[in-house]
């Protein structure tokens, strides 16, 4: 079971059902090897198939079958921008960066045992984003909100879970988009140095 999206990035995924949110803010396109995932109907409907299928394994709860029409693909775009903008806020958490508002429901369903679920409700992607904001409710619960960062390169900004011990990572592969930056930022300095030699 692998979620397709982050796969490609090679990214360790967010635990439990919290990685949807991951493979979402992952379909968009990424240097040459990672075309975006949403631009189509039919790659976008493969991929919401498919994160659906394995979303609904993990959480334990059923996932209705979403066909996809051209006006929800924007709808599904606009919904990834927000996620995106909602990551990079909880990175640098400024008056400025007021987060967008989310109309979206979700229902508190009590199981058998007692405890009480948060369930998506709505239809087609309204859907979808019932079940993404309720991952991210769960996942600050569980304190792993912080932990879900979009890497520093520019050109890539993947969506990792960052492991590190402190929370620090910036990078979602150190040895391709932390090894550019360094050796970017080297470059750079070299020629400043250059320069004031002369």
């Amino acid at each position: 079971m692998s979620w397709k999206a982050c796969a490609r990035h090679g990214v360790r995924e967010a635990p439990n059902g919290f990685a949807l949110v991951q493979e979402l803010l992952n379909t968009r396109a990424a240097m040459p090897y990672a075309p975006d995932l949403l631009a189509t109907t039919d790659d976008a409907q493969w991929w919401v198939t498919d994160a659906l299928g394995i979303w609904s394994r993990i959480s334990g709860l059923p996932a209705p079958t979403l066909l996809l029409s051209t006006a929800d693909l924007r709808s599904m775009r606009r919904l990834r921008a927000a996620f995106e903008y909602v990551v990079a806020a909880g990175a640098s958490p400024e008056p400025e960066h007021a987060l967008p508002p989310a109309d979206v429901q979700v229902s508190l369903v009590p199981d058998g045992t007692g405890w009480v679920r948060v369930v998506p409700t709505g239809r087609g992607v309204r859907w979808l984003a019932s079940a993404l904001w309720a991952e991210v409710l769960l996942a600050q619960q569980a304190g792993f909100w912080p932990r879900l960062k979009l890497c520093n390169n520019q050109a890539c900004r993947a969506a990792f879970f960052d492991t590190s011990r402190n929370n620090s990572g910036v990078w979602h592969d150190v040895s391709t988009c932390g090894n550019t930056a360094n050796l970017r930022a080297f470059r750079e300095r070299r020629r400043l140095l250059g320069q004031e030699r002369q």
